[in-house]
């Protein structure tokens, strides 16, 4: 072998060792060497909480997470969430389980038939009252314009509340329904036990018995709803639950048992829902087309809906009063049977991790 040749062997033994010198340092590393360098060039964005989730963010999707929701036809957030790809963003394997009020979903949680519901403080209250689940954020819709669309329809012969005394009353069973009633009769002189209450399970149940003269009165929501109340005939709208001083908020509610296994998963959620949340308010007619493909329902009811049902999720002083107004109602009615620490079924963490400047409320 000439000089040139044992050169030219000993330079390529040399590229040789140095390549696995370099493999065998990065299998060391585990990666973590790329993973520094990808935050360093990114100008500090890999620190704090929304590095550590676009960090998370692909890990998560090679092994989604599976969440099974409680939902309502015609709520669009938890959709367009499943539909538009947010969920599987954030490696969550959404899968829908469809109630005819949100007050059945909730209760879908005491035989785990889902893992997240939503719905009114009263039905949220009811479960969290009876077993470990937690309240984990507010949707944000305990507002003046929320309340105005909850309509009062009446038979045509009642002209006032006073002419309600004695009548038989709607009231979906398992929701904040008796508590409107309560407040909304007491604030115009009536005494609910003067009144008959007649339980129902949704509002489409409603519509038929004040259709047919079993019921004196409903309180009904939605475009959808709504529209099919106004063309009842001998039957009109009496006044809505803006004009009451009841405010309803929305909760969200979670099974500790869940909670407890997906800490990280649950606040991918709740950041999905907001980026779900966001799309609506800029894609309203898309948001229609979703909801009329997947639920039939009608675009221009849909339309009607987005400014009062869509979300914003956090939770502020304003989410707990009316949480803690509501509790004392049920507790002082006998609704919830033991008295409890609402502060002790707040599962916070999740929301602040997701949306801090979203969540006002200092326990």
């Amino acid at each position: 072998m000439n000089n040139k040749t044992k050169k030219r062997s000993g330079l390529i033994a040399l590229a040789v060792l140095l390549m696995a010198a370099t493999l065998l340092s990065a299998c060391g590393n585990g990666g973590g060497g790329q993973v520094k360098s990808a935050s360093a060039s990114s100008g500090g964005q890999g620190s704090g909480e929304a590095g550590a989730a676009q960090a998370d963010a692909p890990k998560a999707k090679r092994d989604p997470v599976k969440v099974r929701f409680a939902d309502i036809l015609t709520n669009p957030v938890i959709r367009v969430a499943k539909t538009k790809g947010f969920f599987e963003q954030y490696g969550i394997d959404a899968e829908i389980v469809t109630f005819a009020t949100p007050a059945e979903g909730i209760n879908s949680l005491f035989i785990k038939q889902v893992d997240i519901a939503w719905g009114a403080d009263f039905p949220v209250l009811n479960a969290v009252s009876k077993g470990d689940y937690s309240i984990v954020a507010a949707t944000g819709t305990n507002t003046d314009a929320s309340a105005a669309k909850w309509k009062l329809f009446v038979r045509d012969h009642i002209q006032s509340a006073a002419d309600l005394k004695g009548k038989k009353l709607s009231t979906l069973r398992g929701t904040y329904q008796p508590y409107l009633w309560d407040e909304y009769l007491k604030e115009n002189g009536i005494d609910v036990a003067d009144t008959e209450m007649i339980g129902q399970g949704s509002m489409d149940e409603a519509y038929v018995a004040l259709r047919k003269g079993e019921i004196d009165a409903a309180w009904v929501t939605g475009a959808a709803v709504l529209e099919k109340f106004y063309a009842l005939e001998d039957v009109r709208e009496l006044t809505d639950m803006s004009k009451t001083s009841v405010r309803i908020g929305g909760a969200i509610v979670a099974a500790n048992e869940w909670i407890g296994k997906h800490p990280d998963a649950l606040a991918n959620v709740l950041t999905a829902l907001d980026e779900a949340s966001a799309f609506i308010d800029a894609n309203p007619d898309e948001t229609a087309d979703i909801l009329f493909k997947e639920v039939k329902q009608p675009k221009e009811a849909t339309l009607q809906d987005l400014g009062t049902v869509n979300w914003k999720v956090g939770f502020t002083q304003a989410s707990f009063d009316s949480l803690a107004s509501q509790k004392k109602y049920m507790v002082d009615t006998g609704i919830i049977a033991e008295d409890f620490e609402l502060k002790s079924k707040l599962h916070l963490d999740a929301i602040r991790q997701a949306k801090p400047d979203r969540v006002t409320y200092a326990e």
